[in-house]
């Protein structure tokens, strides 16, 4: 089955749900999703965004001017994940526990509205590693389209572009929660120096990167780009004083570079 015939798959699926609240980051994935759903459901399809401190305010202020742009209605709720019970441990389920406070939520708003159904932005890619919070989905029965269409990244990324959402190249990113190693603490403040790091990051011009926090340590995963710029000294002292200043006290550039689910690394699935 080629991409397009996935697009019809994916607009047909959409049509048999009738009206749908669509977990919303403003991501590659979730967009293309939002978008192909208020394309073939029209009003019946509505944004949820979730505002916490895991969330980057740009990557909110995104969501808006997309919804604002695209004349779908969108609501933004607040979901802060350091309010939930044992999250600010950073348990190995801590995906499991975030994304059934968020979809408990969001299907509470898609109630109050009418919505028969919530839908997340979950691709085919997201099947080959550790991702608690697709339990969550199960459990909650949320849908997830893009993997009943069968569609991978590189594909909802060129559907996109053909579609013409600005999103088509956009960075792979990830709640700033996923920056901690399983087990280590996490708070507004750490969390604060993840987003402000990455924020410099791509003032920088760094595409695909992630700021991983260990304690004093910042290490930094990027792709060959990213590699390239660092290899000038005075790109190197420069970020490493803009991360002395946010409160890291060593800086590290990890060798093998930017890769999805790095944390999951220590953990046995």
């Amino acid at each position: 089955m080629d991409i397009h015939q996935k697009y019809e798959k994916l607009k047909h699926y959409l049509t048999t749900l009738e009206s749908v609240a669509v977990a919303f980051s403003s991501g590659v994935d979730s967009t293309f999703l939002l978008k192909t759903a208020h394309d073939v459901l029209g009003r019946n399809a509505i944004a949820v965004t979730a505002r916490s401190c895991s969330f980057p305010v740009r990557e909110l202020n995104e969501a808006v001017a997309f919804c604002e742009r695209e004349k779908i209605t969108h609501v933004i709720c607040d979901s802060e994940e350091l309010d939930i019970e044992g999250f600010s441990h950073n348990p190995k389920n801590r995906c499991y526990l975030c994304k059934t406070e968020l979809f408990t939520k969001i299907g509470a708003i898609a109630k109050e509205r009418g919505l028969s159904n919530v839908a997340e932005g979950s691709n085919m890619d997201d099947n080959g590693d550790y991702r608690p919070g697709l339990i969550a989905v199960k459990e909650l029965g949320v849908k997830s389209p893009l993997r009943c269409a069968g569609l991978f990244k590189s594909e909802i990324r060129e559907l996109s572009k053909e579609l013409g959402l600005p999103t088509w190249d956009k960075q792979s990113f990830a709640c700033l929660s996923s920056r901690f190693p399983y087990g280590e603490e996490i708070s507004a403040e750490k969390l604060i120096m993840v987003d402000q790091a990455e924020q410099y990051l791509l003032d920088m011009g760094l595409r695909q990167f992630r700021v991983r926090h260990h304690g004093d340590v910042a290490r930094i995963e990027t792709d060959e780009n990213g590699f390239a710029k660092f290899a000038d000294r005075g790109i190197r002292e420069d970020a490493y004083k803009r991360f002395k200043e946010i409160g890291f006290t060593y800086v590290s550039l990890d060798i093998l570079g930017y890769r999805m689910g790095s944390m999951n690394e220590t953990i046995a699935i």
